[in-house]
């Protein structure tokens, strides 16, 4: 198939008319290169990907929603405009949000009774769009009706919802969301401001008593914030009952300024993220109504007796806190969406630009034919794609807790695994992919311009808010540990039995090298077998799912009986663990990534997409066990000649997927107007045409200067300009 440089971008395009323009360009262009040969067999005719159906499956569930939403975020007013003081980014971003306001984009989640829809899936889809334009504005949004609104709507009763949620949803309430100390971050329980029940005047003291109990980073502080929702210790009749949420206002609604008992700072100018003013809020003694405990799962009388309709402390607050997994099923999303913008761009201009002529004498290659570049790019893609099926499905989980179809104990504890496992990874490859697209769009993708530099820069925070990445995936590495032991809990020894003495079969078959020495002798020798055996999509699950399940059950093994040490003994032994536990968990959420993967091509019936999307899930999978050789090897899962194989195949499925890189960006569905990239408007063709025009009559007009190396290799005499005079050249 020929390259595909000279499609205009954006261009409405069905598979008919597409293949016809590439012949056609082809033939009138005869410098345009056909890639690396595809493995197709002869006679076969190639796949070809229907770019609109795997736009449609790409846009998922709530595409309807998505596509209002992106239209929106493709208008001028909600852009980010490059070079502004950070004082300017922030009123540029609060009046946006008044925008995000009038065209009814904050209201799918509230309750019909004040306005809402009861939309929860919808909304958080239409919220992951909002990166396109500015991911400040997204995550002011997020603050505001995100955290802020959302936070009374699950945590408050229908009285607070009637009082407070109609002028959150119009924006007259600006809020915050406080919850972070400057000492405590991820560890939400050691919070230290109190909110001390008074039952003389039935309102909380809330108050903090030392520096490090301020609340820190947080939205809407600096400026904006008229009101907040403050995380506190509840404390009433002596005792502590854990962290509790409370509604307070801040500052007076005409003047600004903090009411009496409370104070803050600008954080001030950030690595990113300028458009959001964060601040620190402290509180001196500051008296607040008891009806401003948001009380859904713990209440206080006016005499000051507490009640809650779960008895479990630790339930209890785990239970809160789960009613906030919003913001991390969000930024899952909205880093899968970076990603995308990034890998068009790259894609794009890489199909575009020229440099060095290693194949011809007169025209220099195109970027993405060259093996690494491949590589750097269409590994990301297909960790993309992944990341965007598996974020769907948490998405749709989210929705079917919130809309309350399954919301069981377990539903909400699976929710919060799922949230804890994906959001991590794919926070870190979009930062990957934003820098490796950068790079691999050398000085031009340095430019703001053209957007890498700006949009990494604003999603660095991601990967540590909402729960720092690591801290996520050892709450993961504890739920595989928990349903490791309940296997084990109630069976009898018989069985246990068994089960060690497969371990120890297993175990001696590992570590002897006898399962190498079986696929040696399966493979025959053949390299041919040994790289069909890998790409099957059988043995491909087989071996991620092993390294989880090993990991696991190694770490299990190790930790057993930690529960029943002191406790200093106890959090040493888990301690010594910890990296282990959290290779587990990024193995167990990558192995997940596969599997959403793999469902979604169940879902494709145009069997040339399946084809191709199914190379692009076996890069992936094959990428994941080459970053892993390591431990496949050192624990007698492949052997020495299988594990070369993997990289060869890898190679090859670059070869396979070159002609449809195009097909596979253009199905993300973005416009002009929501890269804003310069690189990707096609500006690099033209320049790149018009310079092999200006050679190409340069050559025809027999008047360009010979290059000194073709003479000497003609001569084989020297090169001075007396030398070449004598030779009359």
């Amino acid at each position: 198939m020929t390259e595909l440089a000279d499609r205009p971008l954006g261009e409405a395009r069905n598979n008919t008319a597409r293949n016809t323009a590439v012949r056609n360009t082809a033939t009138r262009n005869p410098a345009v290169r056909t890639p690396a040969a595809s493995s197709t067999p002869a006679g076969t005719p190639a796949p070809v990907v229907d770019v609109a159906a795997l736009g449609e499956l790409l846009l998922g569930k709530w595409a309807d929603t998505r596509r209002v939403s992106r239209a929106l975020a493709g208008r001028p007013e909600l852009h980010k405009t490059e070079g502004l003081t950070h004082t300017e980014h922030r009123k540029r971003a609060f009046g946006q949000l008044k925008i995000l306001v009038d065209n009814g984009a904050v209201h799918r989640a509230f309750p019909v009774s004040v306005g809402g829809a009861d939309e929860h899936g919808g909304n958080v889809a239409g919220f992951q769009e909002l990166v396109i334009a500015d991911p400040s504005l997204q995550i002011k949004a997020g603050v505001q009706w995100g955290l802020f609104g959302s936070a009374v709507n699950h945590l408050g009763t229908k009285e607070h919802h009637e009082k407070w949620l109609p002028g959150i949803m119009s924006l007259d309430i600006p809020g915050c969301f406080a919850m972070t100390e400057t000492g405590h971050g991820s560890d939400v329980a050691s919070i230290a401001t109190t909110a001390t029940y008074d039952p003389a005047t039935e309102e909380f003291v809330v108050h903090t008593p030392f520096r490090a109990a301020w609340k820190d980073y947080i939205g809407n502080a600096a400026v904006d914030g008229l009101a907040a929702v403050v995380f506190a210790q509840l404390v009433t009749q002596g005792v502590n009952h854990g962290v509790h949420a409370f509604y307070m206002d801040l500052r007076d609604p005409g003047t600004k300024e903090f009411l009496p008992g409370i104070g803050g700072e600008d954080d001030g100018v950030k690595g990113g993220l300028n458009g959001i003013d964060n601040g620190r809020l402290h509180f001196t003694h500051v008296r607040i109504p008891r009806t401003h405990l948001l009380n859904r799962y713990g209440s206080v009388d006016a005499d000051g007796s507490y009640s809650s309709p779960i008895a479990s402390p630790g339930r209890r607050f785990f239970t809160m806190l789960g009613t906030l997994v919003q913001g991390r099923v969000s930024l899952d999303g909205a880093a899968v969406t970076a990603s995308k913008l990034a890998l068009k761009t790259a894609i794009q201009y890489a199909t575009e630009r020229r440099q060095f002529n290693a194949s011809s004498q007169t025209d220099e290659e195109v970027l993405l034919d060259y093996q690494r570049h491949q590589r750097r790019l269409f590994t990301r893609l297909a960790t993309t794609y992944a990341a965007g099926f598996a974020s769907e499905q948490l998405l749709q989980k989210f929705d079917d807790v919130f809309s309350g179809r399954t919301d069981t104990d377990e539903d909400r504890q699976d929710l919060e695994t799922l949230a804890a496992a994906l959001k991590p990874l794919s926070t870190w490859h979009a930062l990957d992919t934003l820098q490796e697209c950068r790079e691999a769009c050398g000085g031009a993708g340095f430019l703001i311009e053209n957007r890498f530099a700006s949009l990494r820069a604003d999603l660095d925070v991601y990967a540590t808010f909402e729960g720092d990445n690591t801290v996520l995936l050892q709450l993961v590495a504890k739920r595989l540990l928990a349903d490791y032991a309940k296997e084990f809990r109630s069976v009898n020894f018989g069985v246990l039995a068994r089960y060690v003495v497969g371990q120890a079969t297993g175990a001696a078959i590992h570590r002897t090298g006898l399962r190498g020495v079986a696929q040696f002798m399966a493979d025959s020798g053949s390299v041919q077998k040994a790289a069909i055996a890998i790409k099957d999509e059988a043995s491909q699950r087989a071996l991620l799912t092993d390294r989880v399940q090993t990991m696991v059950a190694e770490v299990g093994s190790a930790l057993k009986g930690a529960n029943k040490l002191p406790q200093q003994q106890g959090a040493a032994l888990f301690n010594s663990h910890q990296n282990e536990l959290i290779e587990a968990a990024q193995a167990h959420a990558e192995l997940l990534q596969w599997e959403a993967f793999t469902e979604a091509l169940g879902k494709v019936t145009d069997p040339g997409t399946r084809k191709v999307l199914t190379w692009l899930r076996d890069l992936f999978g094959l990428s994941l066990i080459e970053e892993n050789l390591s431990w496949y090897l050192m624990n007698g899962r492949l052997s020495m000649q299988r594990a070369r194989t993997v990289g060869e195949y890898i190679n090859r499925l670059l070869v396979k997927i070159r002609p449809h890189a195009l097909d596979l960006v253009d199905a993300f569905g973005f416009g002009p107007e929501h890269l804003r990239a310069e690189i990707a408007t096609g500006a690099e063709r033209v320049r790149q045409d018009e310079a092999r025009e200006y050679f190409r009559q340069q050559r025809a007009s027999g008047d360009a200067p010979v290059d000194e190396k073709i003479l000497l290799a003609r001569t084989g005499r020297g090169t001075s300009t007396r030398d070449i005079k004598e030779r009359g050249a």
